[in-house]
């Protein structure tokens, strides 16, 4: 199992929100590169980007803040937001991004994602955010008639790296990962499955390591690492260790 760090940008901050509303921001660095530099020596494997703005936008807006992180780490970037034609995808794969997110596209428009995941295999995932067991999209203001196992079984065969599963109720809320839709998902499909929202304690990384959940590629922890509920290193160390 993989643990995200993840980095939110607004308006060029380092931010965590409460389900996904952007009226309830706290910043937790001003200085984005700087805070990805802190993930990395921390032992963080992966880093885990969102342009929030951008993905109310449907565009890049937080391109600078993205830059400025990208040259102060080695650790490969997984990015998300906005990310809505093939354009904007290789610029940022061109750039330096390991993986591209495409979350509203992918609802939008399932023949991009799969020609993206065709021109560039193992570096295109697509983003399930779901809110009452339904997709949302645009910056998660609107809600779609997609469950999350209809659209992951929509990409099986395209060769998509990844599935970020996010349930929007928990994000940023530090009530705990949803396992149980989690792990439902990740029975569904043969893609690998990223769990996101509600990571909260040194429980929820244990309760990952539990065989159960053997099926999840892996987890992202904001808010959690930011107000010190998970210790890096602690988690760190337990992941390790599972892995033997």
């Amino acid at each position: 199992m993989i643990l995200f760090p993840a980095i939110d940008l607004k308006e060029g901050l380092c931010v965590r929100l409460v389900q996904g509303d952007m009226a309830q921001a706290t910043v937790f660095n001003d200085d984005p590169a700087d805070q990805a530099a802190t993930f990395q020596r921390q032992g963080f494997e992966w880093l885990h980007v969102v342009d929030l703005d951008g993905a109310f936008a449907g565009q890049p807006m937080n391109g600078n803040a993205v830059d400025a992180i990208l040259e102060s780490i080695t650790i490969p970037v997984q990015l998300g937001g906005g990310i809505r034609d093939m354009r904007t995808v290789e610029a940022w794969l061109e750039k330096g991004v390991a993986r591209v997110v495409i979350g509203t596209a992918a609802v939008r428009d399932p023949a991009f994602v799969r020609e993206a995941a065709r021109l560039h295999p193992g570096r295109i995932a697509v983003g399930v955010d779901a809110k009452d067991g339904h997709v949302a999209v645009e910056g998660w203001a609107q809600t779609s008639t997609l469950t999350a196992e209809d659209l992951g079984r929509r990409f099986e065969d395209a060769g998509v790296a990844a599935i970020v599963y996010t349930d929007i109720a928990r994000d940023g809320v530090l009530k705990g990962l949803n396992i149980e839709m989690t792990l439902a998902l990740a029975r569904a499909v043969s893609i690998p499955v990223i769990a996101s929202g509600g990571l909260a304690s040194i429980a929820d990384i244990e309760r990952l390591l539990e065989p159960d959940c053997a099926a999840l590629a892996g987890a992202i922890s904001g808010r959690a690492l930011y107000d010190g509920r998970i210790d890096p290193a602690e988690a760190l160390a337990k992941i390790r260790a599972a892995r033997g």
